[in-house]
């Protein structure tokens, strides 16, 4: 049997520890890998930039890039615009709040994140986004296309409902109750 002198001292020391310190120090030398690792990506200039890349490979080798657009083509850019907003901010508020190694600190940090959000919400607006803009743009189109159509038909349910709407209109506002407006 062999012995290996550093190997062997340290495993005593682990199996001799509370094991609630050794979580602790290996969550410890997890994080500081964590940290290391994007620290240098970022020093090459490999960070987010690395990440989407890999993200966006990994997106069309599952065919989520080949998607065909339909009505998406012909919404106007007021729309797509309002929903690229909508997305912003839904982003903004998904993204991490305690990633100062990624953004900076304080209000620069903060506008980097601003501005990385922004980003994403235009891309996913323009990429056919959730679908706000084609139906805010479809409800338009609908509302033109009726525009000066009067719905004359009108059933008995109808006419009653309008007239105790009336009614209790008018008897919340100026007292006056049934009995009296038969009398007078």
């Amino acid at each position: 049997m062999a012995i290996s002198p550093p190997s062997d001292l340290v495993l005593d020391v682990v199996q001799a520890a509370d094991p609630l310190e050794v979580q602790a120090a290996q969550a410890r030398l997890k994080a500081n890998r964590a940290a290391f690792a994007a620290t240098s990506l970022a020093e090459k200039g490999a960070g987010f930039g690395a990440a989407v890349d890999i993200l966006d490979g990994a997106a069309s080798k599952a065919g989520l890039g080949n998607v065909q657009k339909t009505a998406h083509d012909e919404t106007p850019k007021v729309y797509r615009d309002f929903e690229s907003v909508v997305l912003q901010n839904f982003v903004k508020s998904m993204l991490p709040t305690d990633a100062e190694a990624v953004y900076g600190k304080g209000n620069a940090g903060e506008m980097w994140k601003s501005m990385m959000a922004e980003q994403i919400g235009g891309v996913l607006s323009e990429n056919g986004g959730i679908g706000i803009a084609d139906q805010m743009y479809s409800q338009e189109l609908a509302r033109h296309r009726t525009k000066g159509v009067i719905n004359a038909a009108v059933d008995e349910k109808d006419r009653s409902v309008a007239l105790s709407m009336v009614t209790d209109l008018e008897r919340r506002t100026l007292g006056v109750s049934e009995t009296e407006k038969h009398s007078a």
